[in-house]
């Protein structure tokens, strides 16, 4: 092939959509940045934007080299890993195509959900992780546990194989996957100083909320662009986004409502991503009457679920279990009930004379994809804290990750009297007084 000609099959038009949405997809990055460090105290904001942005860094870097080959590289015996010819994208340029589109696009796109769900796991140890030991739990979580799930799934593996499960955008790979990795983190990290005591509410609600909305916008890449083409299918997919994640913040609060006799700016932001989690799975096998379902459920069920680490003990910072993990959960069982062969143009779920095959399998891939991301977490979390430890020390934790990790402070907060300046240390903005009732939302503590 000489020049720039493409071969035949290609697609200018899917192209293009592949490539914006895997920009919409990278902007889920700073908007996770933003979600997150909204919801930490102040003394702790900038090190979760650099948790974040970590992984855009740390993850290209393990995707080039063996990620994208292990993924989605020719199946190496068992339908449970790729093999090594695209070591370092041997092989990968604009010229030879995935579907209608070049692999390069595709590789490309594909990247941006490792990074994504690779950050979403900081959430869930926010305040007090050390961040050499995240860069390199993050590097090697990569290779172990979200690229084998990748090829199971999204590479032609055995979930995809055999089971023959719906996930269009990845609620097995991306949610519970993100949702069962982040809870072993916490396990293994342990709580937070002052968990179930000291008040940790989120420092900034504008910066939550203006998170929120970015994850919301790249979200519409993240599920419609893995159709991966410019067409019904994609437009489906958007439509049922827009839908789950609405009719999630109304579920989530009217159970805010209900009990605790307000509805708050976090939880909306909360149900939005709530919704948005559950469709992620399900926007490509359902109707738009399926998504407000699968939306409202995900928004009131989650509310619930992220009240549960008070009960049991657990300290999952930022609810990645309980959005990420119990959303993913949602989104992928609800397929076997509200798919429809209308949008799927094959198997129903059982509401709609599907029989219980489908939720079967669905179930399956849950339980399976949950324990192996599970498993694997904690192993390799007692692993970096035996070899390097993973949590500060307390002093460090009191004084806060943005000072001791980055020497850095996110607001430059001070007061002139007398033509001299004092500054008023940041930690101890966390402490200031709350509102009445806002220790009722179950979110709070984030």
């Amino acid at each position: 092939m000489k020049g720039n000609a493409m071969p035949q099959g290609f697609s200018a038009g899917d192209t293009a959509w592949l490539l914006v949405s895997a920009a919409l997809v990278l902007l889920m990055v700073p908007g996770l940045a933003l979600f997150y460090g909204g919801m930490v105290r102040v003394k702790s904001a900038l090190n979760m934007l650099m948790m974040s942005f970590a992984c855009l860094a740390v993850v290209t870097v393990v995707w080039v080299v063996a990620g994208y080959s292990l993924a989605f590289g020719p199946d190496a015996g068992g339908g449970l890993i790729g093999g090594l010819r695209h070591v370092g994208l041997q092989g990968i340029d604009g010229h030879h195509l995935t579907g209608s589109v070049p692999t390069a696009a595709f590789a490309a796109f594909q990247l941006m959900f490792a990074v994504i769900t690779a950050a979403l796991l900081s959430g869930a140890i926010a305040d007090r992780a050390k961040f050499g030991a995240w860069i390199g739990f993050v590097a090697v979580w990569v290779l172990a546990v979200y690229v084998p799930i990748a090829h199971w799934v999204f590479g032609g593996g055995w979930i995809a194989t055999h089971l023959r499960i719906f996930d269009l955008a990845g609620g097995t790979v991306v949610e519970i996957n993100s949702g069962a990795s982040g809870l072993a983190l916490a396990l293994v990290l342990g709580p937070r100083l002052g968990f179930r005591g000291d008040p940790m509410r989120p420092h900034s609600l504008p910066l939550v909320v203006l998170g929120a909305g970015l994850l919301w916008f790249g979200w519409f890449g993240f599920n419609a662009g893995s159709a991966l083409t410019a067409g019904g299918g994609a437009a489906m997919a958007f439509l049922n986004t827009q839908v789950a994640g609405a009719a999630a913040i109304c579920g989530w609060l009217v159970v805010e409502r209900l009990r605790d006799g307000h509805p708050t700016t976090l939880g909306a932001a909360s149900g939005a991503v709530a919704g948005l989690v559950a469709i992620t799975p399900s926007c490509g096998s359902v109707s738009p009457l399926g998504a407000l379902a699968i939306g409202a459920i995900a928004g009131a069920a989650c509310c619930f679920a992220v009240s549960l680490k008070y009960r049991l003990g657990y300290d999952d910072s930022l609810d990645v279990a309980g959005v990420h993990g119990v959303g993913g959960l949602l989104g992928t069982l609800l397929i076997g009930l509200l798919a429809t062969s209308a949008v799927t143009g094959g198997d129903s779920g059982l509401l709609y004379g599907g029989g219980l095959a489908l939720l079967g399998r669905q179930a399956m891939a849950v339980v399976v994809v949950a324990a192996y991301a599970f498993g694997v977490t904690w192993l390799l979390a007692k692993g970096v804290d035996r070899l390097v430890g993973f949590r500060v020390s307390e002093e460090h934790e009191r004084t806060g990750l943005d000072l001791v990790v980055h020497a850095e402070t996110a607001y430059e907060l001070h007061a002139t009297s007398g033509g001299a300046r004092t500054v008023v240390p940041h930690q101890g903005l966390s402490h200031a007084p709350r509102p009445a009732r806002l220790d009722a939302n179950p979110v709070d503590g984030q």
